[in-house]
């Protein structure tokens, strides 16, 4: 046991510097973890680790809290507007994904059937993880963050259950309508118990007075566990379950949210590195052959190049994006551990051909995930979907900000806004909401009502929750069109 923890804690040690590194280089955290696997394993150090049923099972329990924290640290009065496009590509899209990988997979890469599908089912979901880790950090439209975080957080249930049932041979039993109906019924009922389980915890948690802050995040927790696993037990879809139950209690007036966030998140990102190194372990270096990459490198461009920008064309239905917004969309399915445990699945049935499903898509990710990810920014920039004077939440952990029910904001005067040269009086935020410190310069300004902004200056505001769409729509409208916004309107 003590070598275990001094090998785990080196590796946490490690993981966690390396977070810097993945940030600097745009990348998600995932590949350096993963690599890190392959270095401890039977190639590097010589750890043995080839139990797929161990992988399946340790897979999904660090899925769950990656959806659970997912779902705690989304804003739903952001992805509210754009629910129907991530609900669109979380069900057609996957549908279009899947049968275009399938047709490729089997008619170019030569594989039988139900390779080619299980290919096509566990390529076609985006990884929670990596759209979360990257996206969040861009300037980015809200509508384009949100539909990507929504249909992160939902399309992981119907993949699972498509290669599950491909996997054990049963998908097609009760013929087609009888699987349509299966799946319908397992995402409903799953949705809907993650609904009622979010409302009652939040029901709860508001009336009870737990001793200590620290049981909070617990608790919340537990309740988004009990979401998979109870709508497991009535199967029904545990990770539409989970997501769903957390988005409600990660919106609910509960006591100590930021306590609960940053712990969620501290908790998302202790799962992240386990998992990741686990597969990273699970893979054997010696086992992969030439053709494999080749092979990898035409799923991801079949995925990346026809089957993403299908499945979002496809949904355009949903929403009313121009073509520039659903090409980014489009660029930014980011793929990471999620189809890597999806593939452990047929590995733990043992599926003829499984091993070599497993190495294709672990190579794919990894080769995609490097073309993608440091992308982002330019392809942003390119199809101009990044705005200027971008505002961003800054991550407060203070008790009396909770207690006071209050929010800090945190905004930037770019080059381009039209906040320079606004005095902070002008700004005419709705009353109770206010200008506390200008930082300017690395020098702090405590700003009365005659103080102008400059560009470079950055605004610490402090408004009362419930009027902090207001405050931020109105810096907003004066960012984008000067002191005469109201009018301009």
């Amino acid at each position: 046991m003590d070598s275990v923890l001094l090998v785990g804690a080196a590796v946490m040690l490690v993981a966690i510097l390396a977070v810097r590194i993945s940030v600097r280089a745009g990348l998600p955290s995932l590949l350096i973890y993963l690599f890190m696997g392959v270095l401890l394993g039977e190639a590097g150090f010589g750890i043995q680790f080839d139990d797929a049923n161990v992988a399946h099972a340790l897979g999904f329990a660090a899925l769950v809290v990656i959806l659970a924290e997912g779902g705690l640290t989304t804003s739903w009065r952001e992805i509210r507007p754009v629910m129907g496009t991530g609900v669109a590509l979380a069900t057609l899209g996957v549908v279009v994904s899947v049968g275009v990988m399938a047709l490729g997979g089997h008619y170019l890469l030569g594989l039988d059937w139900q390779l080619a599908i299980l290919l096509g089912a566990v390529t076609s979901p985006t990884d929670a993880a990596a759209v979360f880790s990257v996206l969040r950090r861009m300037p980015l439209p809200r509508r384009l963050t949100g539909a990507l975080e929504a249909e992160s957080g939902l399309n992981d249930a119907p993949t699972v259950l498509l290669v599950t049932l491909v996997s054990s041979g049963t998908a097609l039993d009760n013929g087609v309508a009888g699987f349509v109906g299966i799946v319908v019924y397992e995402l409903a009922a799953g949705v809907l118990g993650g609904l009622a389980v979010g409302l009652a915890g939040a029901w709860v948690l508001r009336r009870v007075a737990l001793p200590s802050s620290g049981l909070y995040p617990l608790a919340v927790l537990a309740f988004t566990v009990f979401a998979y696993a109870g709508m497991t037990a009535l199967h029904a879809s545990g990770f539409a379950a989970v997501y769903t139950a957390a988005l409600v209690l990660g919106n609910s007036e509960l006591p100590h949210r930021a306590v609960t966030r940053s712990f969620s998140e501290g908790v998302a990102w202790l799962a992240q590195i386990g998992l990741f190194v686990m597969l990273g372990l699970l893979l054997s270096p010696g086992r992969l052959a030439p053709h494999h990459l080749g092979l990898a490198v035409l799923a991801g461009l079949l995925l990346t190049v026809v089957a993403r920008p299908l499945s979002v064309v496809a949904c355009a239905f949903a929403d009313r994006m121009s073509w520039n917004e659903r090409a980014f969309i489009s660029w930014a399915g980011l793929r990471g551990a999620v189809p890597i445990v999806l593939a452990t699945i047929p590995l733990s049935a043992a599926v003829d051909g499984a091993e070599e499903l497993f190495d294709i898509v672990f190579v794919m990710v990894v080769i995609f995930t490097l073309l993608t990810g440091p992308t982002l920014p330019l392809v942003a920039k390119l199809l101009r979907v990044s705005p200027q004077g971008q505002l961003r939440d800054l991550d407060v952990e203070a008790a009396p900000l909770e207690r006071i029910a209050a929010d800090l904001l945190q905004i930037t005067v770019t080059e381009r806004s039209l906040l320079q040269g606004v005095e902070v009086g002008e700004l005419r935020l709705p009353k109770g909401a206010s200008v506390s410190l200008v930082v300017r310069e690395g020098q702090t300004v405590v700003p009365d009502l005659r103080t102008v902004l400059r560009a470079g200056d950055d605004l610490l505001v402090v408004t009362p929750r419930r009027l902090r769409e207001k405050t931020e729509d109105r810096l907003q409208a004066v960012s984008q069109r000067g002191r005469l916004a109201h009018w301009l309107e």
